[in-house]
């Protein structure tokens, strides 16, 4: 029992060794104002605050976590089809993906899903 908690106590401390040298040897001394910005945010970090930025990036935001969450709802409605009412089930996905497509053409009718603006 002595044995195995001195091998614990010598794994552990050569892992911790191990991961302090991995923390010194991988830390980068040269830093690019490029590389320290943030990516794809719409304004530049090192200017004023307050300054207004596009909508359109908040916008696109929003767009992507609406389908992004109606992905979480469809998958399970395909997982239940053999435990539900057949009928029960097709009125409710017929809906679901109805409200989406009429959400899709009200986004495409608005301008939102253009890119080259």
């Amino acid at each position: 029992m002595l044995m195995l908690s001195v091998m614990s106590l010598i794994i552990f401390i050569i892992t911790v060794i191990v991961m302090m040298l991995a923390t010194l040897l991988s830390k980068k001394t040269i830093t690019d104002r490029e590389k320290s910005s943030p990516f794809e945010c719409g304004f530049d970090p090192m200017n004023y605050s307050r300054l207004p930025f596009s909508l359109r990036f908040f916008l696109i935001a929003i767009i992507f976590l609406i389908f992004d969450v109606e992905i979480a709802l469809l998958l399970p409605m395909i997982l239940i089809i053999k435990t539900s009412n057949l009928m029960n089930w097709s009125i409710t996905s017929l809906f679901f993906i109805f409200i989406l497509l009429i959400g899709l053409y009200h986004e495409w009718n608005q301008g939102a899903l253009e890119w080259n603006q």
